[in-house]
């Protein structure tokens, strides 16, 4: 993403709306580590005291998924996750499928494949997404202490890039 591509330079422009909304979910976002869910975040801001609206917390978080300022996976149930995006540019996840702990990846093979592929296809103006789903150390680690139990619930299993 150029700087030209920033949300900041967007916001300076008046391309995107800098809303007490917008600056609350953000607020909420930056002390959340892992991925949270719109109820979720949403439970977050009203226990802090922010009045910010369901339908606005999902129109929010939707922006920001727009303009990369938030990576979003789906968990086990299909419900859209959220976390603060960590990198600046196009990246790519590596996902536990138990605990749903995630990597963010630079793939510059994958990105000359996809446009060599493209290309030989005429196409163009492309996107693409790439999650890697398998088990963290610390899940196989669990996992291979107790072979008699069965695999855990997933987290994030067939997680998918939603920007």
């Amino acid at each position: 993403m150029s700087s030209a591509d920033s949300p900041a330079s967007k916001e300076a422009r008046g391309e995107i709306r800098n809303t007490r909304q917008r600056r609350a979910v953000r607020a909420a976002l930056d002390a959340q580590t892992d991925f949270i869910s719109t109820q979720d975040l949403h439970n977050r801001l009203r226990e802090q005291g922010d009045s910010v609206s369901l339908a606005t917390t999902y129109r929010v978080l939707q922006s920001m998924a727009d303009t990369g300022e938030v990576d979003v996976l789906r968990n086990a149930e299909g419900e859209a996750i959220y976390r603060k995006c960590a990198a600046e540019h196009h990246h790519h996840h590596l996902v536990c499928r138990v605990c749903g702990a995630t990597v963010e990846l630079e793939a510059p093979l994958v990105e000359a494949w996809a446009e060599q592929t493209a290309s030989a296809f005429g196409y163009t103006n492309l996107d693409h997404t790439i999650e890697i789903v398998g088990l963290c150390p610390r899940c196989q680690e669990q996992a291979d202490a107790d072979p008699s139990s069965p695999e855990p619930a997933t987290a994030t299993d067939g997680a998918e890039d939603l920007r």
